[in-house]
């Protein structure tokens, strides 16, 4: 990659890298890369993608903020950082620390655990069978939305809410996004989670709190270009920050370009705006 960068030197790369070698970890090295040859790119800093790509570290940081993020009740394998939040029982949903696009999360993702023993448990069977860090927050039973984040000529705009419908979901599945429902065409998940823009009139101050969350979010990770900020709202209406995803898929028929639709813009002319939002030398 740097031969290659070196041999013709881009104006400006677009930055769609989303891991590298098959490893999500690996996610911030491609913009870190540029950064060193000096080559602009779209979207936000190595160091925004990096702390934004470990979710305990983005929680740690969501936390420090005063920003509402479900606590962690158990991380395996255990390492330096802050400890997880004093144990309550109850009902969690086990997470991959690096990677992203719901791999490995299922139905069975959503446990109940009376200790925390019994969670790292859990998680050290999952750590056994693929991905090798996870954690397990609060379970958050309720609805899911996301609010995509676009630049603009007079700064960030958040663009209109989208809310996954679980409406279809039989009793006691778990009501959660997992890897079927964004990847496997054809499986019952992917068919019966689709996305909507018409909310309620009483959703007016839920969904000025979460535009206030996620401009927060924006202004605190210095996001740049494109971002979307991803949701669960409780059953008593407060919303819960989940994560904050900062490459957002560009694919036509993904949650982005939707969103930029029912904000009435046309989907180059978004791409123009996250160009321009493109610092150059």
């Amino acid at each position: 990659m740097v031969s290659a960068l070196r041999a013709r030197p881009p104006d400006l790369a677009f930055n769609l890298a989303e891991g590298l070698a098959g490893h999500d970890r690996l996610f911030a090295v491609v913009p870190s890369l540029l950064d060193a040859l000096g080559v602009p790119y779209t979207g936000c800093r190595a160091d925004a993608v990096y702390v934004t790509t470990h979710k305990l570290l983005a929680k740690d940081r969501l936390a420090a903020a005063g920003l509402p993020t479900p606590p962690v009740g158990a991380v395996w394998p255990p390492g330096p950082g802050p400890d997880p939040a004093p144990f309550e029982p109850g009902v969690y949903i086990a997470k991959p620390v690096w990677e992203h696009g719901s791999a490995g999360m299922a139905d069975d993702a959503v446990l109940e655990a009376g200790d925390r023993a019994a969670l790292e448990a859990a998680l050290r069977r999952r750590a056994n069978a693929g991905a090798r860090e996870w954690f397990a927050e609060r379970f958050v039973e309720g609805r899911e939305l996301n609010l995509s984040l676009l630049d603009g000529p007079s700064g960030v705009e958040v663009l209109p809410p989208a809310e996954i419908d679980f409406s279809r979901y039989p009793p006691g599945k778990p009501r959660i996004v997992g890897y079927a429902a964004k990847w496997a065409p054809g499986s019952f998940e992917y068919e019966h989670t689709p996305r909507r823009f018409e909310h309620p009139p009483e959703d007016a101050p839920l969904l000025a709190q979460m535009t206030a969350l996620a401009l927060a979010c924006w202004h605190l990770f210095a996001l740049r270009g494109y971002a979307r900020v991803d949701f669960r709202v409780d059953e008593a209406g407060e919303p819960w920050i989940l994560e904050v995803n900062t490459n957002p898929c560009l694919s036509l028929d993904a949650g982005f370009a939707a969103a930029v639709e029912r904000a009435g813009l046309g989907f180059a002319d978004a791409i123009a705006r996250i160009l321009a939002a493109t610092p150059r030398a």
